[in-house]
Order: structure tokens, then C-alpha cells, then sequence
């Protein structure tokens, strides 16, 4: 299975009850496919996983793989910090047919390296997809070292990283060292090409809600030699990566969203909505860069 280049971790939709709204899921996955998207993440920490439950999960899965319609590959997050409930969830995600699964690195009770590997390579073991491993210390409180990836891409159906830990030294040493069908994704927009310089095969983005078409452009120049132009399109969209998180991901980019005319409803507590000034910035960000 190719999953691309330009993988977006999608935002969930609430209605004004919050519940999942799926009419607006399916404008937004058209509007993501159509500007460049290569696959659908759903259930990341951008659809605000922590906050959906059991049964909304498994709703977004479906809702996700109808409106998508086999255009481009479905993968969806089910990992937690117990390992039997990711399990439980993986198994029911495979029976509905989705593609591939992305774990991220159980958060909070920080188990050792040992416990990381156990607690992938259980799951992993217990499914017949692809999975791809989350590295986001800054979200998890645990960091997987280097030699812990490089042990799981050993599994056959690990097959790749997303890494988020902006640890240069780490995801330089994971380049340099991984399986040639292991796959490193830059787990940050804003660190994308320096990335892609290391031989990373894409980014896992949220920024691709809004511009898609220009990160597959500085992808595309980047991989076609143009490295000058593609470092001119990483300097041009940096604040707006940057103002994607200027506070806690994803009201940011839900409020962008509006703002281009793909409304998503709001966030769910405890974040909360932007504020007018952030929203204002965001706007100018958007009006700078021509998309609204």
C-alpha cells in the first residue's frame, strides 16, 4: 500500500451538539483530496482523539472510508496507553476495512523503552495492516529512542514513523540506519524539508487542511531538483505553520478551515476556540498566501 507523500492528519467535524458531523466530513475530505491530499488520517491527535469515544471512533472509521470511496488509502489512529484496549480497537478497525493504522506512543504513564517495543509489537502482531508508529514526546511525555524505532521496523508490518520529537540528531540517526522499506515521515510541517533532505518520504500534516497544494509543490520542487525554490516555498508557508500552532492543535486549524469556507464546527473541551486576535493573524496569514 503507497500512502504518499502528503498524508493529512484530519480534523473531526462537530456539529453544533458535537456531535461527529459527517456531511461535513465528506466536503472535507473532497477538499483535501482535491488539493493534494495522498491519504486520510483519521482519529490523530488532530481529530481530537483523547475526546472521542468508543463508539464515535469506530463512526469516524466508517463515515471516513464512505466519503472517501477508495480515491486515496484510509488510515486511522488507534493507539492509547493501554495496550489491550489498542489492541481491541485495531481489530475492529481492520474488520471495517481501513488501510492502515498509526499508534501513537502510550501517553502519560511514560513506560520504559522495553515497554514501547512490547507494547507496538503486541499490537502489530495482532493485526495483518500496515502500521505506522507516532513519535510525539511533546504530546506523550516519552520519547521512542532511536534504537527502539530501528528494532520495530524490523516488524514486517511496521512500515514506517512518524516522527514528531524534533530531535535532529535522533531523526537524522533513523535516516541513516533504518531498513530502505522502513518509511520516515516528518511528523511537523514547519520541519518538512529539512526532512525530505534526510530522505524522508513526506510529512503527516495538518497544515495541508489549508495548503495542501503548495506542500505538494515544495515537495514536488524539492524531489525534482529545485531545492532553492522549494526552500523559498518553506520560508513562504513557516508562519503559517507556525500560526497552525499557535495554540493547542487543532483550534487553529478549525478556525482556518472557516475562514477558507470548509467549516468544521469547534473543538471540544478542554480546548477551547480561538481567540479574535489569533483568528485575526490566521486571517492575514490566509489573505498573504491567497486563499482567501
Amino acid at each position: 500500500m503507497d500512502f504518499g507523500s502528503l498524508i493529512t492528519a484530519m480534523v473531526t467535524p462537530f456539529n453544533q451538539a458535537e456531535q461527529v458531523d459527517e456531511l461535513a466530513l465528506s466536503r472535507l475530505i473532497d477538499h483535501l483530496i482535491r488539493t493534494g491530499t495522498t491519504a486520510i488520517l483519521a482519529c490523530g491527535t488532530t481529530g481530537e482523539s483523547p475526546t472521542l469515544t468508543h463508539d464515535e471512533k469506530l463512526q469516524l472509521f466508517e463515515a471516513t472510508l464512505r466519503a472517501v470511496d477508495g480515491r486515496v488509502p484510509v488510515l486511522v489512529g488507534t493507539g492509547s496507553n493501554v495496550t489491550k484496549q489498542s489492541i481491541e480497537l485495531s481489530r475492529e478497525a481492520v474488520a471495517l476495512g481501513v488501510d492502515g493504522l498509526l499508534l501513537v506512543a502510550p501517553y502519560y504513564n511514560k513506560p520504559s523503552q522495553e515497554g514501547l517495543y512490547a507494547h507496538f509489537a503486541s499490537i502489530a502482531d495482532a493485526i495483518d495492516l500496515p502500521v505506522m508508529i507516532y513519535n510525539v514526546p511533546g504530546r506523550t511525555s516519552v520519547n521512542i529512542e532511536t534504537d527502539t524505532i530501528l528494532r520495530l521496523a524490523q516488524i514486517p508490518n511496521v512500515f514506517a514513523v512518524k516522527e514528531a520529537s524534533g530531535i535532529f540528531t535522533q531523526i537524522a540517526h533513523i535516516a541513516a540506519e533504518k531498513p530502505d522499506d522502513f518509511l520516515l515521515y516528518s511528523g511537523d510541517d514547519k520541519f518538512t524539508l529539512p526532512m525530505l533532505s534526510l530522505g524522508a518520504a513526506g510529512v503527516v500534516s495538518v497544515a495541508s487542511h489549508v495548503v495542501g497544494s503548495e506542500m505538494r509543490q515544495m515537495m514536488d520542487l524539492f524531489w525534482h531538483g529545485e531545492t532553492e525554490e522549494a526552500a523559498i516555498w518553506s520560508a513562504r508557508l513557516l508562519p503559517m505553520f507556525e500560526g497552525l500552532f499557535a495554540t493547542s492543535s487543532p483550534a487553529p486549524v478549525k478556525a482556518a478551515l472557516s475562514l477558507i469556507g470548509q467549516p468544521v464546527g469547534s473543538v471540544r473541551q478542554p480546548l477551547l476556540p480561538v481567540s479574535g486576535a489569533l483568528e485575526a493573524h490566521l486571517q492575514e496569514l490566509l489573505h498573504r498566501l491567497g486563499k482567501i
